[in-house]
């Protein structure tokens, strides 16, 4: 569970081999967050004065700031990386979020069947389903580097297998995972010099640029309490 001004946040791993994070989360006296880099593709649900709606969100190739309704609640999936929706490509996703028709209070529409809202608890029920009717794929190789494999291909094999799972490079992957792990520990009060060293930044300008792009804020503006909330944190496989 994590709480930032106007923001509550609780989440989960799994044990899926298609799930890296289950969160909810409930909006109150905030009108904006920052949006976090990001190389997963998603599915975020919310319901805002009685209203619910359901999107698929691409991978974000940079920190930006979002709206977020007031008193609003919340519940997402972040799939695997390595996980896709073979009929949305990593590509098409990229710095998008989609809508899904035809959401009503017990259900919604995804690729030609009505789907019933899974819930924090029954997250990985839905993703069973999602895999079992082919909505939802995954590529071994790219889940497998994220662990840490060395596979035994030439780099421009992975590279075009990376762009096509997830819309973003192995090198880029990597530097989100590895900007969000650095806002964390700043974030918990490391200093910046212990950053750099544990995650192998080359120097603080570096570390600092990196924060920028894939997060939105400098090393200080995360070691203070900002008024606009960040998005989902968490430390990933391929963190480092």
């Amino acid at each position: 569970m994590s709480s930032q001004t106007g923001l509550v946040v609780e989440h989960r791993a799994s044990e899926s081999p298609y799930i890296e994070r289950v969160w909810r989360s409930r909006s109150h006296d905030v009108g904006q967050m920052l949006a976090v880099a990001n190389p997963r593709v998603g599915l975020v649900s919310w319901c805002h004065r009685g209203k619910l709606s359901v999107s698929i969100t691409g991978p974000e190739s940079g920190g930006s700031r979002a709206e977020v309704p007031e008193d609003a609640t919340f519940f997402g999936i972040d799939f695997a990386l390595g996980a896709f929706l073979p009929h949305l490509s990593g590509t098409r996703l990229l710095d998008r979020e989609i809508s899904i028709p035809d959401v009503s209070d017990r259900s919604f529409h995804l690729a030609g069947s009505h789907w019933q809202h899974p819930d924090f608890d029954t997250a990985e029920l839905f993703v069973q389903r999602l895999v079992r009717e082919e909505i939802l794929g995954r590529d071994r190789l790219i889940t497998d580097i994220a662990r840490g494999a060395t596979p035994d291909l030439s780099a421009r094999t992975v590279q075009r297998r990376f762009l096509a799972a997830t819309g973003v490079t192995r090198g880029a992957a990597r530097q989100m995972d590895r900007a969000r792990a650095a806002a964390i520990m700043l974030g918990d009060g490391a200093a910046p010099a212990e950053v750099i060293i544990e995650l192998g930044f080359h120097d603080n300008p570096h570390l600092h640029r990196s924060l920028r792009r894939y997060i939105g804020r400098t090393a200080t503006e995360l070691s203070s309490d900002a008024a606009v909330p960040l998005s989902l944190l968490y430390t990933t496989d391929h963190s480092r």
